[in-house]
């Protein structure tokens, strides 16, 4: 059946109001079989690109392929305008300030940490830690879409810079795991359906609340691991980028803030390092775990799948500086547009929410403290057991 304008997409354990209203029932279970890496769409000029459908997949209620193209192409021309008819400034400037700012910051940081008062020196403890995570989180995620820069030579410059010095990770792993699995295959079950950020051996309060706290230390760790799959040149390089990120970070600790052992600097570095690891992994599940998961040979096409599976957050103002609008208020626009900057996710929010209000397509939104209780509630269901597969029953 042809998908028309006002006929909404329905599928079991969920309503069509735009909000979240829980995990849809199983329909199977099973491995998906590997994605063909070579068959790929281009959502419009400009765009990266998504997964086509397999031979076997299909679009919800059977409706043509075509149909959901077609939505596709109709809102990516909304969104083009909107992008031509932005400066520079809008494009790329305005975020490109903002971490340049936070660069700015940190010789205050630093200096404040000399202070043997309480308040000059937990006010560095905030700036460095909101700058790092604005560096590690925002800049990274930026970079590895390559959305700092019209050119691909500097945004791998960029991207080595803020994943390899910055974050202590591995560009190349970073983005292929970020880009070309979650984005490419996003809720898609054992590809990019969030699975990496599950530890079902853990409670659910040890997870949420306590866990995150060593994401500083497991972060390199994690990165050493996957050095195995990269060539030893990249290896090479981000060993040495990563030894010079956190020693810079140790040398400034000694020699300005006055730290006089090593342990006391390495507590610190945890601290600042960790001081929005709660936030950012909350938000990292709380946007697509618990939407629906989809089998890699039965799923819809690009629109559809990132109207079902991607969730809004409200604006915060920290989060929003430190994360960026597109991974906290704008994560539905930056699924379906990622090579965008978060100021231009912002800036086509109305733009998007209303296309796919008007086609009766989800946009899916609901606040923190909302999906907090969902996740402290439901946590062995969402968490710990696989993901069902929803069951898409047709265009009603």
């Amino acid at each position: 059946m042809p998908l028309e304008d006002g006929d909404p997409v329905r599928w079991r354990g969920q309503r069509v109001d735009g909000k979240v209203s829980g995990t849809p029932q199983p329909e199977g279970t099973g491995d998906p079989p590997a994605p063909d890496g070579s068959r790929m769409e281009v959502t419009a000029e400009g765009w990266e690109p998504g997964p086509a459908l397999g031979d076997g997949d299909v679009a919800p209620g059977g409706a043509p392929p075509r149909q959901e193209e077609a939505l596709m192409a109709e809102l990516s021309e909304l969104v083009q305008k909107v992008v031509r008819s932005s400066s520079w400034w809008e494009r790329h400037g305005v975020d490109i300030s903002i971490l340049a700012g936070s660069f700015l910051l940190l010789p205050a940081g630093f200096l404040c940490l000399r202070s043997a008062q309480a308040i000059p020196f937990l006010a560095g403890v905030l700036t460095l830690g909101v700058v790092h995570h604005t560096l590690t989180v925002k800049g990274s995620h930026l970079a590895s879409h390559n959305a700092l820069t019209e050119s691909k030579s500097w945004g791998k410059v960029w991207a080595v810079f803020f994943i390899e010095l910055c974050s202590a990770f591995t560009a190349e792993q970073a983005t292929y795991n970020h880009v070309k699995i979650h984005h490419g295959y996003t809720n898609v079950i054992g590809l990019g359906d969030s699975s990496s950020w599950k530890l079902p051996f853990l409670n659910r309060y040890v997870y949420m609340f306590i866990a995150p706290l060593a994401v500083p230390i497991l972060t390199p760790l994690v990165a050493l691991d996957l050095l195995r799959n990269v060539e030893w040149k990249a290896a090479l390089r981000t060993l040495c980028c990563m030894f010079l990120g956190l020693y810079c970070h140790y040398w400034l600790l000694l020699h300005v803030s006055g730290f006089q052992s090593l342990w006391s600097a390495l507590l610190c570095m945890l601290l600042t390092r960790s001081l929005l690891a709660h936030p950012f992994i909350h938000v990292n599940i709380f946007q697509h775990i618990g939407l629906p998961m989809f089998a890699a040979d039965r799923k819809p096409k690009r629109i559809l799948l990132m109207s079902l599976g991607v969730l809004n957050l409200p604006r915060n103002a920290l989060l929003d500086w430190s994360f960026g609008h597109s991974l906290i208020s704008c994560h539905v626009e930056h699924h379906l547009f990622p090579s965008l900057s978060d100021n231009m996710c912002l800036k086509i929010k109305p733009v998007v929410s209303q296309y796919l209000k008007q086609k009766k397509l989800l946009y899916n939104e609901d606040t923190y403290t909302s999906r907090l209780r969902l996740f402290l509630r439901r946590y062995e269901e969402l968490m710990v057991h696989a993901p069902p597969i929803t069951e898409l029953v047709g265009i009603q």
